[in-house]
């Protein structure tokens, strides 16, 4: 399995759920968890995608961080091990 997480934070808008689901769907990217909240206008999703259906990935993260520009959020895309390594104490 090829794990990534992906985050995304902004203001809450219509559409932005779609926007990243299509583009994954596009690249056949499986959803294999997500968690999205909203407080007090600001709207914060979490994602854990396999990619190993993918042709290529290697500018996934790049593409999702233009596509956040897009829709006014910011998107992060990373390998589970770097976000593993990122994110020990």
């Amino acid at each position: 399995m090829k794990k990534f997480i992906i985050t995304v934070l902004g203001h809450d808008a219509v559409g932005i759920i779609a926007r990243v689901c299509t583009y994954l769907a596009e690249k056949q990217v499986n959803i294999l968890d997500i968690s999205q909240t909203i407080v007090d206008g600001y709207f914060n999703m979490m994602m854990i995608v396999d990619a190993e259906k993918a042709e290529d990935v290697s500018g996934m993260s790049e593409e999702l961080a233009k596509l956040g520009e897009e829709i006014g959020v910011m998107i992060r895309c990373q390998h589970e091990d770097i976000f593993n390594m990122m994110h020990r104490i």
